[in-house]
């Protein structure tokens, strides 16, 4: 059974949109490759588990907003 990540690309790119960050600087922070990052913002890739934890710790919302189930970032 597959995750549906609806969204979830648009939400990472809002987001980092709002920090002012590049792409490279979230995914250094993230320890990820920055092409991985940008293909999560592409939704052409989905993250593992783990990823998507450290990045809603990093964006301080909640794994729910990122994944679509919920429509208001704040925890």
């Amino acid at each position: 059974m597959s995750i549906t990540m609806k969204g979830f690309g648009e939400r990472l790119l809002e987001l980092r949109r709002a920090v002012g960050l590049t792409q490279k600087q979230v995914a250094d922070e993230l320890g990820i490759h920055s092409v991985t990052y940008l293909h999560y913002e592409k939704d052409q890739r989905e993250p593992p588990l783990d990823t998507v934890v450290r990045i809603a710790a990093f964006y301080d919302v909640t794994t729910d907003y990122l994944l679509g189930v919920e429509q208001t970032p704040s925890r």
